[in-house]
């Protein structure tokens, strides 16, 4: 017999024709001889009613207050699916998140989770009973006993952190797609299903805003090796299987409270190559990158910073062994980048040979602003020089010079208490296989046969922020982030310029990065306050972007995947206005009026429709 956790999102349960037919759906699990735990949403659109409710009452309602409304939303639900699953002859129970023992922070409308006390969650099930649980809330660890809510896609966190306590066989996220597809179906009708996709790269298209599921979940599942599938409600197809990596003993303590980086990593092989000055035009990144990919060299980190003038800049780096050879097409390919163009006329390579890779990594870092802050203001406090910055959901990297690299490592791992831990190498990661069960492992596919290229994303809702001429010495980057992280913004990508210019007799960069376009201008203004103590040029916001971004764990060790992506913008004529890499996503910046083209022509690149259309059921 299998412990099964189900999990039903809002429009799967979201009229009481749904509602029964999820009932009929979990009583055949439970007749196909499983115990079975069913996590509910709210039904349909009831929790935004209960927000414009809210707010016909009050402009600024207490977050605790709000708390108690939004949580009667997921209590009607567990009651009705409970009455279903009763009147088909299947005894069943609902619970709130507090009666089934979810204990959280006493932190109003976007707490974690701390503890699972799941024992009468057990004696039902014992009893041959389906528990329905109302996910998205929990109740605070203090006293007082707070109603908590777990925040925007707290259900499917809910039921991931109930099967990690229960220790369940697998958990099901049904949803109105019948899983895991290579890009939003409602912006390419052809987008194909996956089979399966690793925890990293859907933790980066989660985070991407890929909304099937949340990033805290996926989080929770790799933390804890649990198995998950994401399935239709509508039909009986098998979905796709998100597969971890065998689960390091983590106790069950502080569910959600996990360590923001779990890993520092290190790369000494590395070689660092500039274009500067290079024309700000369709099809510049496609042709450098496209002629480094027929030399079938491996390019580690790219970054592209925000033009000045008419010109940008653009830097990659390789092994030491590719060095020469890179350099040699990069001042190969310059006159035909600049085409008699004269804003290309100052054009240039630059190399520098003594540098190092150092990133922080961990699931954990996801929605936690400050953790980059951290780093920075770690290496700065050392006398480390940070060159290049590169930022993904789940890792920060940033190149130093080779001559600081030891004092960096050992001041990261200090800083984030990995002390007891050996530092870890960059290199390739293998797909992790897990055996907790003959289904879930016969699903995985192994890292050679990969494609590098899994899924397409697109966030429309950012903003980008430029700071002109900001010092380059250690701890700039640093104290612009910290006081971003006092306001609680998040930063996505971060690029810092390669052409250091001399202003007043001092050298300076460019730092751009994007936020959410709703904290763009909180960002600004915060940014304005401290300019002269940043001695710092023009704070330019800019909310007209859209970030567009390919993830896929078989891109590592193939050359071109980068090329291909910039080919295909530069074929539409659509401009690049910013790039950054990690070792298992590209993201590019384009104009917002392109964004929406720009993921259809790289959907259609590499080659990820399927053969049939999926519709999103209203």
């Amino acid at each position: 017999m299998a412990l099964v956790v189900q999990k039903y999102g809002g429009t799967s349960v979201g009229t009481v024709d749904r509602i029964q037919a999820v009932a009929q759906r979990v009583k055949r699990t439970v007749e196909a001889g499983n115990s079975v735990v069913v996590v509910v949403s709210a039904m349909g659109k009831t929790t935004d009613g209960l927000v414009r409710l809210a707010a016909e009452i009050s402009a600024n309602p207490s977050r605790r207050e709000m708390d108690m409304l939004l949580s009667t939303g997921e209590q009607v639900t567990i009651a009705l699916l409970s009455m279903a699953l009763q009147e088909a002859g299947q005894p069943a129970l609902s619970m709130t998140g507090a009666q089934v023992g979810i204990v959280t922070e006493a932190e109003h409308s976007r707490a974690r989770i701390l503890r699972i006390e799941p024992d009468r969650l057990k004696h039902h099930l014992a009893e041959g009973k389906v528990v329905v649980v109302a996910g998205f809330q929990g109740i605070s660890s203090t006293n007082e006993l707070e109603i908590t809510t777990l925040g925007r896609g707290g259900s499917d966190t809910s039921a991931v952190a109930l099967a990690a306590a229960l220790q369940a066989d697998y958990c099901e996220i049904y949803t109105d797609v019948p899983g895991i597809l290579t890009t939003d179906p409602r912006l390419v009708s052809d987008a194909q299903l996956l089979a399966e996709i690793t925890s990293d790269e859907m933790l980066e298209l989660a985070s991407l805003g890929a909304k099937v599921l949340h990033p805290r979940a996926v989080e929770i599942a790799r933390n804890f090796g649990v198995p998950l599938v994401v399935r239709s409600s509508w039909t009986d197809e098998p979905g796709t299987w998100v597969v971890s990596p065998p689960p390091k003993p983590r106790s069950l303590e502080g569910l959600e409270l996990t360590r923001a980086v779990d890993a520092v990593e290190f790369d000494t092989d590395q070689a660092k190559v500039s274009l500067l000055r290079v024309p700000d035009r369709p099809g510049v990144a496609a042709r450098l990158f496209g002629e480094i990919a027929s030399q079938a060299l491996n390019v580690d980190l790219i970054i592209q910073s925000i033009h000045e003038g008419n010109t940008n800049d653009i830097a990659f780096t390789v092994v030491h062994k590719s060095l020469k050879q890179a350099e040699a097409v990069s001042s190969a390919i310059i006159p035909a980048l600049c085409d008699g163009d004269p804003t290309g006329m100052d054009a240039e390579v630059m190399v520098e040979q003594q540098i190092a890779k150092v990133s922080i990594a961990g699931a954990g870092m996801i929605g936690r602003p400050g953790v980059a802050a951290q780093m920075f203001t770690t290496l700065a406090a050392a006398g480390v020089n940070i060159q290049m910055i590169s930022t993904s959901e789940v890792k920060v990297s940033c190149v130093v010079m080779a001559a600081d690299c030891d004092r960096a490592i050992a001041t990261l791992c200090n800083t984030f208490n990995l002390t007891s831990s050996p530092y870890q190498e960059l290199g390739i990661r293998e797909l992790p296989l897990s055996d907790s069960s003959s289904e879930y492992s016969k699903n995985a596919t192994p890292h050679s046969v990969l494609p590098p290229v899994r899924g397409v994303a697109l966030d429309s809702k950012q903003a980008r922020l430029a700071i002109r001429s900001i010092p380059d010495r250690p701890g700039m980057a640093a104290r612009v982030f910290q006081l971003l992280a006092t306001k609680n913004i998040s930063v996505d990508m971060i690029i810092q310029s390669q052409r250091c210019r001399v202003v007043n007799g001092i050298g300076t960069r460019d730092i751009a990065f994007t936020v959410a376009q709703m904290d763009g201008e909180t960002a600004r203004l915060a940014l304005e306050e401290v300019r002269p103590e940043l001695s710092c040029g023009d704070i330019v916001l800019d909310t007209a972007i859209a970030k567009v971004s390919i993830v896929g764990s078989g891109m590592v060790q193939q050359p071109g995947v980068a090329a291909r992506m910039f080919a295909a913008l530069s074929q539409h004529q659509i401009n690049i206005q910013m790039i950054a890499t990690s070792e298992i996503k590209v993201s590019c910046v384009v104009a917002e009026e392109n964004g929406v083209r720009a993921l259809q022509v790289i959907h259609a690149a590499f080659e990820l429709s399927g053969d049939r259309r999926i519709e999103v059921s209203a």
